[in-house]
């Protein structure tokens, strides 16, 4: 496979108000290199993760690329020397973002640089990841493939949640992975009717429901018994969580499909809704729920010969051939 040549977009030289002294250039670099500016992210906690972004940067430094560090980041990185600016801001004046991490820290990273199409790549340093996927082992050979061109780029797309009450937006969240209403702390059934691009589909009582991304398939919702979606399908996942009847079953839909769910006016309690596992909001009976695919995509970067399946393989524990 031919090196991926990234895709110009408009530069900057100069960082704003609430980026942190230092100098930095978006402007294509003069060698041909795909990537000039780059911009580091870290989990906060852990040293695992502060050894492999001491590490990057001195990769970094070392082949003439401007750093620039995520101002929470930086600080774990006492005496690091480069410029910091927010996570908004990298992805105006970076070429590349790497996350060190696990998927959370990527989730995280990618519903805030989702609008400017910022590349991204991810460094596990969690558990699982299935989104993070260099190993620290080998942290400098993979990058540097990368930087020097040699990557497959993966759009992955978000839903946008927003819950209306009286006809007013009172609350809103992205999801990477997933939306999910549930009871919060109580332990109660929820009342809920779903409809999907204004048609009924069903009444029910249970503990709420998660509506995953292909992305978030192998996340909460994989969990739940619903099905491992490819990332190149643009489909959404309905995965009921304990339903009071046998026969509800997860459905899959058409990403661009309005998905409404109205909270039932008898609940007893307040359901929430998370987003990535975040809670966003709290909704109240008679309330309403509105998700949809989100215009923006992310664009996650992989190292050439990239294998979903493998990903799986890895990660799940299948076997690789009979008798394994």
């Amino acid at each position: 496979m031919a090196p991926y040549v990234s895709e110009s977009r408009p530069m900057s030289n100069t960082l704003s108000p609430d980026a942190k002294p230092g100098s930095v250039s978006r402007s294509s670099d003069q060698s041909g290199r795909p990537f000039k500016t780059i911009g580091l992210i870290g989990r906060l906690g852990s040293d695992k993760v502060v050894d492999s972004l001491q590490r990057l940067v001195t990769y970094l430094i070392a082949h003439d690329y401007a750093v620039l560090i995520e101002d929470r980041t930086a600080t774990v990185l006492p005496g690091h020397g480069q410029p910091e600016a927010s996570r908004r801001m990298l992805g105006e004046l970076c070429d590349l973002v790497i996350v060190v991490g696990g998927d959370g820290s990527l989730l995280g990273a990618a519903r805030a640089l989702c609008r400017s199409g910022t590349l991204i790549l991810g460094v596990n340093r969690g558990r699982l990841g299935f989104l993070t996927d260099i190993s620290p082992d080998e942290l400098e050979t993979r990058v540097s493939e990368v930087l020097a061109g040699e990557f497959e780029v993966e759009q992955r797309f978000l839903l946008d949640t927003v819950l209306y009450r009286n006809g007013v937006a009172v609350g809103n969240g992205d999801a990477l992975n997933e939306v999910v209403l549930h009871p919060g702390k109580a332990v109660r059934m929820i009342e809920f009717e779903l409809f999907i691009d204004g048609q009924f589909v069903y009444s029910q009582r249970s503990d709420g429901l998660i509506v995953a991304t292909p992305t978030g398939s192998t996340a909460y919702a994989l969990s739940g018994g619903g099905p491992i979606m490819h990332p190149k399908l643009d489909v959404v996942t309905l995965v009921p969580m304990f339903p009071h009847t046998l026969s509800s079953r997860p459905i899959v839909i058409d990403a661009a499909s309005e998905i409404r769910i109205h909270i039932g006016e008898t609940n007893q309690s307040y359901p929430h809704i998370s987003c990535d596992g975040q809670t966003r909001a709290v909704a109240k009976p008679n309330d309403v729920l509105v998700i949809t695919r989100k215009p923006e995509r992310i664009q996650l970067v992989h190292p050439i010969g990239h294998n979903f399946y493998e990903v799986l393989r890895s990660k799940l524990g299948w076997s690789n051939r009979l008798g394994d």
